[in-house]
């Protein structure tokens, strides 16, 4: 009776680890076609594909359950692991519904890809973000923040300026920051621009990106600093809530949250 319990658990394992498989191949295609691979983290969903159903082979290719001491190790990793990731999520959910407070000195809009077309979808929707802010409190200025990547026509900070220019934004509240290629450097050299210590600080970006970002800049020696949340694309939150976790799990390893 024992023995017949440990195959059904396993069978249910089995079919898990098919239907997690097929769902993540699946996803993949989807952002392949529809998207597109600029983002390399995007194969994350082919590789994890890949090891459910080579893994859910392996549990139907066995002639017996694996020994209860090593299925034991392997329930507490996974359990472990479950509980790790849900809070971590949580974190970055938390900051989903950042709006900022009203008539800060400095607003601090993080640099996406931009395209020769103009700022990509995400950029475009943190821009528009930072107008919206912008337009309501006549005296924040704004930093744009982000160098130049080998496959961008121009600075995303340049990128963003020449947008927000476009749409009303005084070109004398706009101050460039075009040297940084990720997030921590963003706030390091945006930084150059505002006294972090006095002035109050709101941080535009993504949503599934505030928490992380309020964090570093906490981290970093801004005092009174917040987020301001832009949407994004529904279709994609779940490749960005998962490149996010791994981000946020590295930060925190190596001490920079």
């Amino acid at each position: 009776m024992k023995q017949k319990k440990e195959f059904e658990l396993e069978k249910w394992a089995e079919r898990f680890c098919f239907a997690a498989g097929g769902v993540c191949l699946l996803y993949f295609l989807l952002i392949a076609v529809f998207v597109g691979l600029s983002s390399k983290f995007n194969y994350a969903w082919l590789v994890t594909g890949i090891f459910f159903l080579l893994y859910g082979l392996f549990i139907k290719k066995r002639k017996k359950a694996l020994p209860k001491a090593v299925r034991g190790v392997i329930l507490f990793f996974i359990l472990i692991g479950t509980v790790i990731f849900l809070n971590v999520e949580g974190l970055i959910i938390s900051g989903f519904f950042e709006s900022g407070e009203e008539n800060l000195d400095y607003i601090i809009v993080l640099g996406a890809q931009m395209k020769e077309s103009g700022p990509s979808n995400i950029l475009q929707s943190r821009l528009d973000k930072a107008i919206e802010y912008l337009e309501r409190n006549p005296e924040t200025k704004v930093v744009v923040s982000g160098g130049q990547g080998s496959d961008e026509p121009m600075s995303e900070a340049e990128g963003m300026k020449r947008y927000l220019v476009q749409k009303g934004i005084a070109p004398e509240r706009i101050f460039m920051e075009d040297r940084s290629v990720n997030t921590k450097q963003n706030l390091k050299f945006s930084s150059e621009y505002i006294n972090i210590e006095k002035e109050t600080v709101g941080i535009v970006t993504s949503n599934f990106h505030i928490y992380r970002s309020v964090r570093l800049a906490r981290k970093q020696g801004y005092t009174n600093v917040c987020g301001i949340a832009a949407k994004s694309k529904i279709e994609l939150l779940p490749a960005n809530m998962l490149r996010e976790f791994c981000s946020v799990v590295y930060y925190a390893v190596t001490g920079s949250i």
